[in-house]
This record gives C-alpha cells, sequence and structure tokens, in this order.
C-alpha cells in the first residue's frame, strides 16, 4: 500500500486506450490549471481490456473495477470514468468528487461515402457495441443489417474506413470521437428523437477515496452543477429500473431555464431538467418512451419518478425474442 507523497503529483488511474488516456489527460490539464497540483497518469489494466468477448456479455463494471481496486489500495490518488461504465451502485467508501462540463452526449453515425442513416440502404450492414443502439436501430424499420461489434475507437473506424472495411456504417458515442479529435468522420449526428443516449452517455466521473478530504476539495473545483444533475436524473431512472427490467434503456436529460420564481428579483429563474426516457424491446418491436421535467435540486426524483412511470406501463415486459439475462444489464460498455 502506498501513500501520496506531501509535495509529489497526484496519481491519476486510467484505462490505456486511446480514448480513456484523452479523458484523463483532459481532466489532469483542468486540474492543474485549477489547483496548480500535479498530475501523473498510472495506466491500470481492466479485465474488459483483457477479453475480445462482446462488451454486453461482459457484465456491468468490467472497465472500473480494476481502478477501484487501485484506489482502494491506495496506489493512485483518484480516477477518471466514463460515467457510463460506472454500476449504478456506489462502492463504499468511494465518492464521485466531480462530474466534468459533458460532452454532446448523442449518438453519431459513420458511413462510407459520407451517407447519413436515411441514405442507408435496405440490407446495409452496420455495426455498433451497444444493444441499446441495435434495438433502436431495429425500432427504426430501415432493413438494416445490424450486429454488434467490439474493439477501440480506432478500430472501429477501420471496419468503415479502412482497406479492409467490411461494414457500411458504425454508429458510437459522439463524445469519444470529439475526445480524441475524430469529429472529421461523423457523417451524421443522431438525432436524439432517432437515437436516444445512454444514461450518462458523454459524461466522465471523477472519483477518489471518502477518506482523502484534499483530493475531495481539489477535484471539487472541476465540478459542473448542470452536467451532475443530468446525469443525476438519467442513472436515477436506469437504477430505478433495474430492478425490475432487463430491455435495453435508453435517457437524455437537459437543462433549460424555467419560469420566473415570482421573487421580485429581474431575471431570476429557475433552471429544470427535461428528461426523456425510453425502454426498447431487443428487436425493437416494441418500446415505452416518456419525459418528465422538475428543477435541478429534483434530479434524482425525477429519474426515479419515470423509471416508475415506465415500468407502470409495462417496462419489465417488452424483452424481445432476443432478451438477455437478468437485471442490471442496461450498461453495455466503455464510451468507446
Amino acid at each position: 500500500m502506498s501513500q501520496r507523497q506531501p509535495n509529489g503529483p497526484l496519481r491519476l488511474g486510467t484505462r490505456g486506450s486511446k480514448l480513456a488516456m484523452a479523458q484523463s489527460g483532459h481532466v489532469a490539464e483542468a486540474l492543474t490549471a485549477r489547483t496548480g497540483r500535479p498530475v501523473e497518469l498510472v495506466e491500470v489494466i481492466t479485465a474488459g481490456d483483457r477479453s475480445n468477448a462482446p462488451v454486453h456479455r461482459l457484465g456491468v463494471g468490467v472497465f472500473v473495477s480494476a481502478l477501484r481496486d487501485a484506489l482502494v489500495a491506495r496506489e493512485i490518488d483518484f480516477a477518471v470514468h466514463s460515467y457510463k461504465d460506472l454500476p449504478t451502485a456506489m462502492p463504499a467508501g468511494l465518492h464521485i468528487a466531480a462530474v466534468p462540463p459533458r460532452e454532446d452526449p448523442r449518438d453519431a453515425l459513420v458511413a462510407r461515402d459520407d451517407r447519413t442513416l436515411a441514405e442507408l440502404a435496405p440490407g446495409a450492414s452496420v455495426g455498433t457495441g451497444a444493444l441499446r443502439r441495435i434495438a433502436q436501430l431495429h425500432a427504426l424499420g430501415m432493413q438494416l443489417s445490424v450486429s454488434p461489434i467490439r474493439g477501440n475507437i480506432d478500430t472501429r473506424l477501420a471496419r468503415v474506413l479502412g482497406p479492409d472495411a467490411d461494414l457500411d456504417a458504425i454508429v458510437l458515442a459522439r463524445a469519444g470521437l470529439a475526445r480524441i479529435g475524430r469529429l472529421d468522420v461523423v457523417t451524421e449526428t443522431l438525432d436524439p428523437m432517432l437515437m436516444l443516449p445512454a444514461p450518462a452517455q458523454g459524461a466522465l466521473a471523477v472519483e477518489c477515496r471518502v477518506d482523502d478530504p484534499e483530493m475531495v476539495e481539489l477535484l471539487g473545483t472541476l465540478d459542473h452543477a448542470a452536467s451532475r444533475a443530468t446525469v443525476t436524473a438519467e442513472r436515477a431512472m436506469l437504477a430505478t429500473l433495474e430492478a425490475g427490467c432487463s430491455a435495453p434503456v435508453a435517457a437524455y436529460a437537459v437543462v433549460a431555464e424555467g419560469e420566473p420564481t415570482g421573487s421580485g428579483v429581474e431575471g431570476d429563474v429557475v433552471q429544470e431538467i427535461y428528461l426523456r426516457g425510453a425502454v426498447i424491446s431487443p428487436d425493437g418491436s416494441r418500446d415505452i418512451r416518456l419525459s418528465r421535467t422538475g428543477t435541478l435540486a429534483d434530479a434524482a426524483e425525477i429519474g426515479k419518478a419515470l423509471a416508475t412511470e415506465l415500468l407502470d406501463l409495462g417496462a419489465d415486459s417488452i424483452l424481445g425474442p432476443q432478451g438477455h439475462n437478468g437485471p442490471g444489464t442496461q450498461q453495455f460498455g466503455s464510451t468507446e
């Protein structure tokens, strides 16, 4: 068990992929800029990095458990996760000290010949790493040939844009492409009305130990209230659904200014969250989509209430013939 040196750099644990290193590098630079403290990146290999199995079969938290073990062992001082990779249950002794400003959470299409989704022909081959996306692509009724794929961003892009390309298009998180500077390959950013994102997609979670008040305070300088609120609402919806639904889940919350408070102070308005949620059968044949609004302070309650409404309308009964096993499987892998 190693201790942080009083005058040494802060140790940031990260996966070794290009995207994870880019995300962690951005956080490290921001923390140094805010606090003046130097940060070093410490690569941690996770079980998800060692496996070639389809992401949705690896289980929730496969990309984060090794990082959390390193935190508990005091081998690192804090860790950066793609928030959507985190299980909804928070382990004892750890704390999400910051949610930095969120990247655009929408999904992106990368297609041959700069095609948009509407321009793909029936039977076109489309790859993606998330059952949520597969279900929603089937729900569009476009007769696409959709298949699960794995690999880092460059590996996925090569299947559309490389010399040995074998797919007509892929769908992946726009945020990941933004963070590695590859938005140039996006042929369409998908409207959430067509492709609702995963809960917490595009957001980062910066985690440390509860018993490290110095890190809690330092990392708190990176926290972005609106980003934390939207993620809180989306993940509260997900956590409530996990108890009674094993179909693919999607959620997207945005913050907007609501009505004036009536306090008489000019410009005094309350910011509101608008949360959309959906549960889709894996084959796309059935879905339930609802929305709910409320204040930032009520973010968690908004998510729980929307999930309860979805369950009341039968969300737990819409598994298709391609259904998978058990609750807790709505998170289907890393941002990549």
